[in-house]
């Protein structure tokens, strides 16, 4: 037990962020993040692009693909990837305008060299809608730092597998994992407002959200007409999600493990009760919606 006790204690103090400048954790910080984030575009060039034709750098216009969906998924992952580069420059000691500055920007640079990478491929381009979600999922992030120096709406991510996988795994993946990122039909992409942040004299436990989500269903081809000439019946619409969630980091613990898992398990939407607004049905209700 007095094992457990100084293990759990050591544990603590390593998760615990640094009250003032602490240089060893910030330069393990720059060179991990540095490194992986090398050797992951290193990766991408040889092991993904290798397998497709180069061409000399090129734009496209792909906004009007997938019905936004994956322009949803650049604003959530550079979200995601600056609130995990400002927090671990927080872990280490860095001053809040360095962490905005150094930290908050990771998702968005490491997402516009990818971009660059697909300027140069001729089976793609390099997407100015891409890069403008990517700005916008940075800008989310620092603009509540700014703003109110706090995350009071979250971005969050959920995901049912659909029977569009099945039609074509070429393009929306076979098996849970690749469906998870390639089937735009069964993602759902969520702004999570903390009730209690926005209404700090109420009673509202700390904990309570209110979810509104954005999502799409039909879509076996980027575009409608790609679509039809492949699909003639396919109908593809747009869904429109309302819900209560749950902000885990909210959540009172002493324990800095605990509050690391629950920070990392915040990404994800809780399942529900949700009501679905779309064209073709109206108003929809799901007892447990993922």
């Amino acid at each position: 037990m007095s094992v457990s006790a100084f293990s759990q204690s050591k544990f603590n103090n390593f998760f615990k962020p640094s009250d003032s400048l602490n240089v060893i954790r910030r330069n393990a910080v720059v060179i991990s993040e540095a490194s992986i984030g090398a050797l992951t575009l290193v990766g991408l060039n040889q092991l993904w692009y290798s397998d497709f034709e180069r061409s000399r750098f090129h734009t496209i216009n792909d906004n009007e693909e997938w019905l936004q969906m994956d322009k949803f998924g650049h604003v959530f992952t550079a979200y995601q990837l600056g609130k995990f580069g400002a927090q671990t420059l927080n872990w280490s000691g860095v001053g809040e305008r360095d962490q905005l500055l150094y930290g908050a920007t990771l998702g968005f640079s490491f997402l516009t060299a990818v971009e660059v990478l697909d300027g140069f491929s001729k089976e793609w381009g390099f997407s100015w809608g891409d890069f403008l979600a990517n700005a916008s999922g940075t800008g989310i992030y620092v603009g509540q730092e700014l703003l109110w120096k706090e995350q009071r709406i979250t971005l969050k991510y959920s995901f049912h597998q659909t029977r569009y996988a099945t039609q074509r795994p070429d393009k929306l993946g076979a098996g849970f994992l690749e469906e998870a990122l390639k089937d735009y039909n069964g993602q759902t992409y969520w702004l999570s407002a903390n009730l209690h942040s926005f209404f700090k004299q109420s009673k509202l436990p700390k904990w309570l959200n209110v979810a509104f989500g954005y999502g799409g269903e039909g879509m076996l081809a980027g575009t409608k007409a790609v679509e039809k000439e492949l699909f003639p019946n396919q109908n593809r619409r747009r869904q429109y999600y309302l819900s209560l969630d749950f902000d885990l980091t909210k959540i009172k613990t002493n324990s800095q493990i605990l509050r690391v898992l629950l920070d990392v398990f915040n990404v994800v939407k809780i399942p529900l009760p949700t009501l679905e607004f779309n064209d073709e049905n109206g108003i929809k209700f799901h007892a447990i919606y993922f």
